[in-house]
């Protein structure tokens, strides 16, 4: 019996809601997700109560439970940087997880949670308002408390000086937010613990080597080590992808190895934009909290990871010849071993993570001399995280696909929205747009999907027909359009089925 899988995600994006669904389905298992009402909408929160409604009724049927915890308490993920719910309501909601175990025993429980990040941008929608106005100075009292927890007195007058340069209220709120979050994924440890819980991942969004984020990690591993919960808990830099990775880790249970190539010979040590370690150990953690583990040679892999890296550091803007595309690196043969791994029939998936924000332009034109639909995955969306995790999840159920059109369709998507959309098409779309703020499109909104849609359109018809169309499946293109207000995340409705 295929297994039924209950999907709480963080919040209604494709990547964070559709692609894990999707990833399930392609190996058989049936999705359930909660009814619209239950979840997000961008920063306004969802219903717990509806959700909790949900829950009840549906987990007698399910075998398995993939569940944020920020959705399920605070009404998503990023509600739960906004939202004044007291601490005492958010763990009763958390609760629920420990009554459904209880009365469902069979039903296995993967629960994840993010650490409040500190935001790099003056976002006053993801964050709470006042971001917008004191965002810098919020961001340097978080670094000077974390070097200071570090390091000691040596850092107290640069703290103080810091914490002088926000205002008492806004700094508190702020500070509250973060510890009232912070208790609530103490608690899920404990539920961890107490087996209530089969994985639990609490992951950094968002992060860099110093600030609260990092010092909130500190002490919620210094707890699991006082509840010994190591077995089956990861902590590390990671959000939006963790479904993909529980998905993953739920429906092929048992570790898998894994060969990682990278583009470059250091390509491990190579720096990233919005995580706190570099690639290579950065790889690592998300190929544990998949099921995963390094393979010391191809042969013993269950499949090859392909990681594209920067040659020294990340950068924003492409071409960057200065930290992305330099001689650390070189992009033909990193082809030519793809292109000798497929033929050879292995499991290749890509994770291209030279930029953020989407795929190298560069190394996307030289795959189009590879056979793209042979790929187990691909992914190149937002931090190297997002995009790790995706890469991963995609390779490890590789050999549970039973429905190749929605593994087909999967990876389309991916190629659709993190090369055509975020490589190329968003920066036209931005330059044909009158000074568009990043955080609110406001009256440029519908100037902008009408772009969107004269733009990619046409590129999405011709990626199918060249690498995809001869599969034996037809492709159906519904309307482009933004998911938010802004042009971080297009939607690109998307059907593959056989072909009649």
């Amino acid at each position: 019996m295929s297994p039924r899988v209950l999907l709480v995600p963080p919040d209604t994006r494709p990547p964070t809601l559709d692609l894990p669904a999707a990833l399930a389905r392609m190996t058989g298992a049936a999705v359930s997700v909660p009814p619209p009402a239950a979840l997000p909408d961008f920063f306004t929160p969802g219903d717990p109560a509806l959700l909790r409604a949900w829950l009840e009724a549906a987990a007698p049927t399910a075998n398995v439970l993939v569940v944020c915890v920020e959705t399920l308490c605070l009404g998503g993920m990023i509600p739960a940087r906004r939202v004044s719910d007291d601490l005492d309501v958010a763990l009763e909601r958390l609760a629920v997880l420990a009554y459904l175990k209880a009365h469902h025993p069979a039903l296995r429980i993967y629960a994840f949670g993010v650490i409040v990040r500190v935001a790099h941008d003056n976002d006053p929608h993801e964050e709470k308002p006042y971001y917008g106005q004191w965002g810098r100075e919020l961001r340097a009292y978080s670094v000077a408390f974390d070097r200071h927890a570090r390091h000691g007195d040596g850092e107290l007058a640069a703290l103080d000086a810091a914490r002088a340069g926000v205002p008492e209220d806004i700094l508190a709120d702020w500070l509250g937010t973060r510890e009232r979050n912070r208790a609530l994924h103490l608690r899920a440890l404990e539920l961890l613990g107490d087996g209530v819980l089969d994985h639990l991942c609490l992951t950094l969004d968002d992060t860099t080597e110093y600030g609260l984020a990092a010092f909130d990690r500190r002490l919620l591993e210094a707890h699991a080590d006082d509840l010994g919960v190591w077995e089956h808990l990861d902590i590390y830099p990671g959000a939006d992808e963790v479904p993909c990775a529980l998905i993953a880790r739920a429906l092929r249970p048992e570790t898998v190895r894994v060969w990682v190539r990278y583009s470059g010979l250091d390509g491990a040590r190579s720096g990233m934009a919005y995580e706190d370690r570099p690639a290579g150990e950065l790889v690592r953690t998300h190929l544990r909290a998949a099921g995963c583990g390094l393979a010391d040679t191809p042969a013993e892999a269950a499949f090859t990871l392909a990681v594209n890296t920067p040659g020294t550091r990340q950068a924003h803007r492409q071409p960057d010849f200065a930290t992305v595309d330099t001689t650390h690196r070189h992009l033909p043969a990193f082809i030519d071993a793809l292109r000798d791994d497929l033929q050879a029939g292995r499991t290749v998936s890509v994770a291209d993570i030279a930029y953020p924000n989407g795929a190298e332009w560069r190394l996307w034109t030289l795959m189009q001399g590879l056979p793209l639909a042979r790929l187990a995955g691909y992914s190149a969306w937002n931090t190297a995280g997002n995009t790790l995790g995706a890469a991963i999840a995609f390779g490890k159920l590789a050999p549970l696909v039973v429905n190749r059109a929605e593994h087909a369709g999967a990876l389309f998507a991916r190629m659709v929205d993190d090369a055509l959309y975020q490589g190329w098409a968003r920066s036209q779309v931005r330059a044909r747009l009158d000074q568009p703020s990043p955080f609110d499109l406001g009256t440029q909104r519908g100037a902008a999907e009408a772009h969107l849609r004269e733009l990619i359109t046409p590129r999405i018809h011709d990626l199918w027909n060249t690498h995809f169309v001869a599969g034996g499946l037809e492709l159906e293109v519904g309307t482009p359009n933004l998911a938010w207000p802004r042009l971080f995340t297009g939607v690109f409705p998307m059907v593959v089925r056989e072909r009649a």
